[in-house]
Protein backbone atom coordinates (compact mmCIF):
# COMPACT_ATOMS: atom_id res chain seq x y z
CA UNK A 1 0.00 0.00 0.00
CA UNK A 2 3.17 2.24 0.89
CA UNK A 3 4.51 1.76 -2.15
CA UNK A 4 1.47 1.99 -4.17
CA UNK A 5 0.72 5.39 -2.61
CA UNK A 6 4.62 6.43 -3.10
CA UNK A 7 4.42 6.10 -6.89
CA UNK A 8 0.57 7.94 -7.33
CA UNK A 9 1.57 10.55 -5.12
CA UNK A 10 5.89 11.22 -4.50
CA UNK A 11 5.32 14.85 -3.32
CA UNK A 12 2.57 13.96 -0.55
CA UNK A 13 4.56 11.44 1.22
CA UNK A 14 7.86 13.37 0.72
CA UNK A 15 5.93 16.20 2.42
CA UNK A 16 4.78 14.02 5.48
CA UNK A 17 8.19 12.22 5.77
CA UNK A 18 9.54 16.03 6.31
CA UNK A 19 7.15 17.18 9.01
CA UNK A 20 7.58 13.75 10.68
CA UNK A 21 11.58 13.81 10.68
CA UNK A 22 11.18 17.65 11.85
CA UNK A 23 8.47 17.08 13.84
CA UNK A 24 10.83 14.03 15.84
CA UNK A 25 14.23 16.48 15.59
CA UNK A 26 12.29 19.46 17.24
CA UNK A 27 10.94 17.35 20.16
CA UNK A 28 14.62 15.62 20.77
CA UNK A 29 16.02 18.56 20.76
CA UNK A 30 13.36 20.08 23.40
CA UNK A 31 14.26 17.57 25.58
CA UNK A 32 17.67 17.85 25.32
CA UNK A 33 17.87 21.06 26.56
CA UNK A 34 14.75 20.84 29.02
CA UNK A 35 17.60 18.09 30.77
CA UNK A 36 20.21 20.13 30.56
CA UNK A 37 18.48 23.04 31.91
CA UNK A 38 17.65 20.83 34.88
CA UNK A 39 21.51 19.55 35.16
CA UNK A 40 22.58 22.83 35.38
CA UNK A 41 19.81 24.54 38.00
CA UNK A 42 20.84 21.25 40.06
CA UNK A 43 24.13 22.19 39.81
CA UNK A 44 23.65 25.55 40.88
CA UNK A 45 22.17 24.43 43.34
CA UNK A 46 24.52 22.42 45.23
CA UNK A 47 27.28 24.92 44.84
CA UNK A 48 25.48 27.50 46.47
CA UNK A 49 24.45 25.12 49.13
CA UNK A 50 27.99 23.99 49.21
CA UNK A 51 29.09 27.67 49.93
CA UNK A 52 25.99 28.49 52.43
CA UNK A 53 27.54 25.07 54.31
CA UNK A 54 31.26 26.18 54.54
CA UNK A 55 30.26 29.84 55.77
CA UNK A 56 27.83 28.53 58.54
CA UNK A 57 30.07 26.45 59.45
CA UNK A 58 32.00 28.37 62.30
CA UNK A 59 28.46 29.06 63.71
CA UNK A 60 27.52 25.45 63.67
CA UNK A 61 27.33 25.10 67.59
CA UNK A 62 25.39 28.17 67.96
CA UNK A 63 23.04 27.08 65.84
CA UNK A 64 22.02 23.87 66.91
CA UNK A 65 19.85 20.92 65.27
CA UNK A 66 16.59 22.90 65.09
CA UNK A 67 17.95 24.77 62.76
CA UNK A 68 19.16 21.79 60.40
CA UNK A 69 16.05 20.39 61.00
CA UNK A 70 13.73 23.54 59.78
CA UNK A 71 15.69 23.46 56.34
CA UNK A 72 14.50 21.19 53.90
CA UNK A 73 17.28 19.57 52.45
CA UNK A 74 17.68 19.44 48.36
CA UNK A 75 15.09 17.84 46.18
CA UNK A 76 12.82 17.83 49.14
CA UNK A 77 10.01 19.99 49.70
CA UNK A 78 7.51 20.65 52.51
CA UNK A 79 3.60 20.49 51.38
CA UNK A 80 2.98 23.83 52.32
CA UNK A 81 6.01 25.45 50.79
CA UNK A 82 5.82 27.68 48.14
CA UNK A 83 9.25 26.11 46.50
CA UNK A 84 6.79 23.33 45.71
CA UNK A 85 5.10 25.46 43.08
CA UNK A 86 6.31 25.74 39.98
CA UNK A 87 10.54 24.26 41.00
CA UNK A 88 9.55 20.72 39.99
CA UNK A 89 9.84 20.55 36.16
CA UNK A 90 6.64 18.73 36.06
CA UNK A 91 4.17 21.16 37.37
CA UNK A 92 3.36 23.28 34.46
CA UNK A 93 -0.31 24.26 33.14
CA UNK A 94 0.20 21.75 30.38
CA UNK A 95 0.34 19.28 33.19
CA UNK A 96 -2.46 20.29 34.64
CA UNK A 97 -4.84 20.70 31.33
CA UNK A 98 -3.47 17.85 29.43
CA UNK A 99 -1.82 15.96 31.71
CA UNK A 100 1.63 16.25 29.43
CA UNK A 101 4.78 17.45 31.60
CA UNK A 102 6.92 18.53 28.88
CA UNK A 103 9.78 16.54 30.10
CA UNK A 104 9.55 13.45 27.64
CA UNK A 105 9.69 13.21 23.24
CA UNK A 106 6.80 11.18 23.53
CA UNK A 107 4.30 13.67 25.43
CA UNK A 108 6.18 16.28 23.26
CA UNK A 109 4.57 14.65 20.56
CA UNK A 110 1.30 13.93 21.77
CA UNK A 111 1.17 17.74 22.48
CA UNK A 112 1.85 19.05 19.54
CA UNK A 113 -0.47 16.54 17.93
CA UNK A 114 -3.72 18.01 20.07
CA UNK A 115 -2.54 21.46 19.01
CA UNK A 116 -2.86 20.38 15.25
CA UNK A 117 -6.55 19.11 15.70
CA UNK A 118 -7.45 22.01 18.14
CA UNK A 119 -8.73 24.31 15.16
CA UNK A 120 -10.89 21.22 13.79
CA UNK A 121 -12.22 20.19 17.31
CA UNK A 122 -13.54 24.08 17.65
CA UNK A 123 -14.73 24.35 14.11
CA UNK A 124 -16.95 20.97 14.66
CA UNK A 125 -18.17 22.49 17.93
CA UNK A 126 -19.41 25.73 16.52
CA UNK A 127 -22.13 26.75 13.35
CA UNK A 128 -18.46 26.42 10.58
CA UNK A 129 -19.52 23.23 9.42
CA UNK A 130 -22.78 23.94 8.79
CA UNK A 131 -21.99 27.66 6.92
CA UNK A 132 -19.52 26.20 4.85
CA UNK A 133 -21.60 23.32 3.54
CA UNK A 134 -24.61 25.37 2.66
CA UNK A 135 -22.74 27.78 1.04
CA UNK A 136 -20.62 24.65 -1.04
CA UNK A 137 -23.92 24.00 -2.13
CA UNK A 138 -25.02 27.09 -3.28
CA UNK A 139 -22.36 27.22 -5.58
CA UNK A 140 -22.69 23.89 -7.03
CA UNK A 141 -26.80 24.26 -7.35
CA UNK A 142 -25.70 28.17 -9.21
CA UNK A 143 -22.99 25.74 -11.70
CA UNK A 144 -20.57 28.78 -11.48
CA UNK A 145 -17.40 26.14 -11.00
CA UNK A 146 -14.98 27.69 -8.73
CA UNK A 147 -17.07 31.15 -7.92
CA UNK A 148 -16.56 32.39 -5.50
CA UNK A 149 -13.18 30.71 -4.38
CA UNK A 150 -12.73 28.42 -1.27
CA UNK A 151 -10.83 31.19 0.55
CA UNK A 152 -13.88 33.72 -0.25
CA UNK A 153 -16.35 31.12 1.19
CA UNK A 154 -14.06 30.27 3.97
CA UNK A 155 -13.82 33.63 5.15
CA UNK A 156 -17.29 34.81 4.78
CA UNK A 157 -17.38 31.03 7.34
CA UNK A 158 -15.68 32.14 9.50
CA UNK A 159 -16.79 35.66 10.54
CA UNK A 160 -20.06 34.70 10.33
CA UNK A 161 -19.57 31.70 13.08
CA UNK A 162 -17.95 34.15 15.14
CA UNK A 163 -20.96 36.30 14.44
CA UNK A 164 -23.49 33.90 15.54
CA UNK A 165 -21.25 32.40 18.40
CA UNK A 166 -20.54 36.19 19.70
CA UNK A 167 -23.05 35.33 22.97
CA UNK A 168 -21.73 32.58 23.48
CA UNK A 169 -17.75 33.25 23.35
CA UNK A 170 -18.98 36.69 25.84
CA UNK A 171 -20.64 34.31 28.55
CA UNK A 172 -17.32 31.94 28.38
CA UNK A 173 -15.02 34.95 28.65
CA UNK A 174 -17.59 36.45 31.81
CA UNK A 175 -17.97 33.33 33.87
CA UNK A 176 -14.52 31.30 33.20
CA UNK A 177 -11.82 33.41 31.44
CA UNK A 178 -12.48 36.52 33.48
CA UNK A 179 -12.02 34.44 37.01
CA UNK A 180 -9.66 32.72 35.21
CA UNK A 181 -7.22 35.78 34.87
CA UNK A 182 -7.71 37.54 38.21
CA UNK A 183 -6.95 33.85 39.83
CA UNK A 184 -9.91 33.46 41.69
CA UNK A 185 -10.52 30.30 39.83
CA UNK A 186 -8.86 27.30 38.95
CA UNK A 187 -7.58 25.78 35.36
CA UNK A 188 -10.12 23.00 35.90
CA UNK A 189 -12.90 24.88 36.95
CA UNK A 190 -12.54 27.58 34.28
CA UNK A 191 -12.40 24.77 31.72
CA UNK A 192 -15.48 23.17 33.53
CA UNK A 193 -17.59 26.84 33.68
CA UNK A 194 -16.23 27.23 30.02
CA UNK A 195 -17.88 24.07 29.03
CA UNK A 196 -21.53 24.65 30.24
CA UNK A 197 -22.07 27.35 27.65
CA UNK A 198 -20.76 25.17 24.96
CA UNK A 199 -22.99 22.41 26.04
CA UNK A 200 -25.75 24.52 25.53
CA UNK A 201 -25.26 25.88 22.14
CA UNK A 202 -25.03 22.57 20.88
CA UNK A 203 -27.81 20.90 22.43
CA UNK A 204 -30.27 23.54 21.53
CA UNK A 205 -29.15 22.82 17.88
CA UNK A 206 -29.28 18.66 18.73
CA UNK A 207 -32.56 16.78 18.79
CA UNK A 208 -33.06 14.21 20.77
CA UNK A 209 -33.03 11.34 18.42
CA UNK A 210 -29.03 12.02 17.72
CA UNK A 211 -29.14 12.52 21.00
CA UNK A 212 -30.20 9.26 22.47
CA UNK A 213 -28.32 7.73 19.83
CA UNK A 214 -25.10 8.28 20.73
CA UNK A 215 -26.02 7.93 24.42
CA UNK A 216 -27.21 3.64 23.61
CA UNK A 217 -23.79 3.73 21.57
CA UNK A 218 -21.69 4.81 24.50
CA UNK A 219 -23.93 2.76 26.84
CA UNK A 220 -24.45 6.19 28.96
CA UNK A 221 -26.45 5.59 32.17
CA UNK A 222 -29.64 7.81 32.51
CA UNK A 223 -31.06 8.78 35.93
CA UNK A 224 -34.43 7.29 35.93
CA UNK A 225 -36.10 11.15 35.37
CA UNK A 226 -34.75 10.87 31.77
CA UNK A 227 -32.45 13.37 30.44
CA UNK A 228 -33.49 16.73 32.17
CA UNK A 229 -32.12 19.81 30.83
CA UNK A 230 -30.12 20.25 34.38
CA UNK A 231 -28.59 16.45 33.23
CA UNK A 232 -27.69 17.15 29.65
CA UNK A 233 -25.68 20.60 30.39
CA UNK A 234 -23.99 19.43 33.77
CA UNK A 235 -23.81 15.81 33.96
CA UNK A 236 -23.72 14.19 30.15
CA UNK A 237 -19.93 14.28 28.65
CA UNK A 238 -18.99 16.51 25.54
CA UNK A 239 -18.31 12.80 23.70
CA UNK A 240 -21.73 11.95 23.49
CA UNK A 241 -22.86 15.40 22.72
CA UNK A 242 -19.94 16.52 20.12
CA UNK A 243 -20.80 13.88 17.94
CA UNK A 244 -24.38 14.34 18.26
CA UNK A 245 -24.10 17.71 17.54
CA UNK A 246 -22.14 17.21 13.93
CA UNK A 247 -24.37 14.96 12.82
CA UNK A 248 -27.37 17.41 13.55
CA UNK A 249 -25.37 20.28 11.82
CA UNK A 250 -24.74 17.81 8.59
CA UNK A 251 -28.47 16.60 8.55
CA UNK A 252 -29.52 20.74 8.72
CA UNK A 253 -26.89 21.64 5.83
CA UNK A 254 -28.00 18.76 3.69
CA UNK A 255 -32.03 19.66 4.39
CA UNK A 256 -30.80 23.55 3.14
CA UNK A 257 -28.99 21.95 0.53
CA UNK A 258 -31.99 20.45 -1.22
CA UNK A 259 -34.01 23.51 -0.71
CA UNK A 260 -31.32 25.67 -2.32
CA UNK A 261 -31.31 23.32 -5.31
CA UNK A 262 -35.22 23.47 -5.93
CA UNK A 263 -35.16 26.75 -7.47
CA UNK A 264 -31.80 26.36 -9.53
CA UNK A 265 -33.15 22.85 -11.02
CA UNK A 266 -36.38 24.58 -11.94
CA UNK A 267 -34.59 27.07 -14.22
CA UNK A 268 -32.81 24.29 -15.47
CA UNK A 269 -35.72 22.61 -16.53
CA UNK A 270 -36.86 25.45 -18.36
CA UNK A 271 -34.03 26.23 -20.46
CA UNK A 272 -33.35 22.25 -21.26
CA UNK A 273 -36.95 22.28 -22.44
CA UNK A 274 -36.94 25.20 -24.45
CA UNK A 275 -33.67 24.55 -26.15
CA UNK A 276 -35.11 21.11 -26.84
CA UNK A 277 -38.47 22.50 -28.46
CA UNK A 278 -36.67 24.78 -30.52
CA UNK A 279 -34.21 21.89 -31.63
CA UNK A 280 -30.69 23.27 -29.94
CA UNK A 281 -30.10 19.96 -28.98
CA UNK A 282 -26.50 20.43 -29.50
CA UNK A 283 -25.88 23.46 -27.19
CA UNK A 284 -25.47 22.61 -23.80
CA UNK A 285 -27.89 24.00 -21.10
CA UNK A 286 -26.00 24.18 -18.63
CA UNK A 287 -24.37 27.23 -20.56
CA UNK A 288 -27.61 29.03 -20.83
CA UNK A 289 -28.73 28.30 -17.71
CA UNK A 290 -26.14 29.52 -15.78
CA UNK A 291 -26.48 33.66 -16.51
CA UNK A 292 -30.40 33.12 -16.05
CA UNK A 293 -29.34 31.53 -12.68
CA UNK A 294 -26.65 34.19 -11.88
CA UNK A 295 -29.70 36.88 -12.98
CA UNK A 296 -32.60 35.60 -10.76
CA UNK A 297 -30.46 35.35 -7.50
CA UNK A 298 -29.06 39.05 -8.00
CA UNK A 299 -32.69 39.94 -8.57
CA UNK A 300 -34.03 38.06 -5.68
CA UNK A 301 -31.00 39.69 -2.91
CA UNK A 302 -30.13 35.89 -2.63
CA UNK A 303 -27.10 36.77 -0.62
CA UNK A 304 -28.95 38.15 2.22
CA UNK A 305 -31.60 35.75 1.73
CA UNK A 306 -29.03 33.41 1.99
CA UNK A 307 -27.38 34.54 5.52
CA UNK A 308 -30.41 35.49 6.69
CA UNK A 309 -31.44 31.93 6.54
CA UNK A 310 -28.37 30.40 8.17
CA UNK A 311 -28.44 33.03 10.78
CA UNK A 312 -32.39 32.62 12.15
CA UNK A 313 -31.78 28.68 11.70
CA UNK A 314 -29.77 28.40 15.01
CA UNK A 315 -32.83 30.35 16.82
CA UNK A 316 -30.44 32.49 18.89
Amino acid sequence: MIKRLFETDKKLVLKFAVSLFLTILFAFVFAGATSYAAANSDTSTSVSESNSGSADSGNSDTSGSGDSESKPQAGEYLDNSDQSVGSDPGSSLLQQIVGVDASQPLEIIILLTLIALLPSMLIMMTCFARIVIVLGFLRSAMQTQNTPPNMVLTGLALFLTIFIMAPVFGEINEIAYQPYANEEITTQEALERASVPLKKFMLAQTTNDDLQFFVDLSKTEVPEGGMTDEYKENELSLTVIIPSFMIGELKRAFQMGFMIFLPFLIIDIVVGSTLMSMGMMMLPPAMISMPFKILVFVLADGWNLMIGSIVTSYNL
